[in-house]
């Protein structure tokens, strides 16, 4: 009896990332339905939703970490958890770039953008199938024995490399979005001063650009590529002063401008894997 009651708490954190997950889709119909009226709710729901995704990946960390704490980890909780993850991480980033790409693109066909975010969904929900079965990390190259890795790029690095771009693309289209309790933030500010610049063409661009990348990230997420796990990595290098250092500069920049960082930190983490490719197989040569 006791058992169950510890986890409890774990398996709560998962239904709350499956939670946000159900609520960012609430959120990209209600961006739809009442948009014909007031075209600015759209970009304010859509924005919303892909918070919530953001949230779902705080909720998603936090009951693997509290399970291990508590020693209250199930096969029911990581069901779950798998589960939660498909619906987050897979369909509601698609679905979420399904709806930008049709409301804001004026020519295009709803069945490539429909096949283009259900690759997306499909290869989450595989992914996650392949990571229940294969749990155990793929062997390590030389030199990163305390390192852990995965194989091919985690669900949630997909899905936020896809909420960061509609974000970005978001509060780009519309600056007003950046205020916080009525004050412009520093990104507004930096936006206003740049506002001679004509962004028009390069956002026309980004609904076919989603078209593309949607399948591309679900052929990274069923790749036998390699991704590091940051905490893990940062453990392992916990004893470095430099990388506290890095870290505090990282969350002050972070706080100053969330949604270019949140954007260039999941782009750099998907393309870490296609980076490093190359020199672990060289290293892997060498080392044979």
């Amino acid at each position: 009896m006791p058992s169950r009651r510890v986890q409890l708490l774990p398996n709560l954190l998962t239904l709350g990332n499956a939670f946000c997950g159900v609520l960012a889709l609430s959120k990209a119909i209600d961006a739809l339905t009442l948009s014909a009226n007031a075209p600015a709710v759209f970009y304010e729901k859509m924005e919303a939703a892909c918070f919530l995704v953001f949230v779902g990946m705080v909720f998603d960390a936090l009951d693997g970490f509290v399970a291990r704490l508590t020693g209250g980890g199930s096969e029911f909780g990581a069901q779950l958890d798998s589960f939660s993850d498909a619906l987050t991480f897979g369909v509601v980033p698609a679905m979420l770039a399904k709806v930008l790409i049709e409301h804001e693109s004026s020519s295009g066909n709803p069945r490539l953008h429909f096949l283009a975010s259900a690759s997306f969904a499909l290869m989450a929900i595989l992914r996650l199938v392949r990571y229940n079965l294969e749990p155990d990390p793929p062997p390590r190259a030389a030199g990163e024995d305390d390192v852990k890795t995965f194989q091919g790029l985690p669900s949630p690095g997909a899905a936020g490399v896809v909420a960061a771009t509609l974000w970005l693309y978001l509060i780009l289209r519309r600056p007003e979005l950046e205020v916080e309790e009525g004050t412009p933030t520093w990104l507004h500010r930096m936006l206003a001063f740049m506002r001679e610049v004509d962004w028009k063409p390069m956002l026309d661009c980004v609904p076919t650009l989603l078209v593309g990348l949607l399948p591309v990230l679900g052929l990274l997420m069923v790749s036998n590529l390699r991704y590091v796990h940051g905490m893990s990595y940062l453990t392992a290098r916990g004893g470095q002063f430099l990388t506290l250092v890095l870290v505090v500069f990282a969350l002050i920049l972070f706080y100053l401008a969330p949604v270019p960082i949140l954007f260039l930190t999941m782009v750099g983490f998907a393309a870490s894997g296609l980076i490093a490719a190359p020199f672990r197989w060289l290293r892997g040569r060498l080392a044979a």
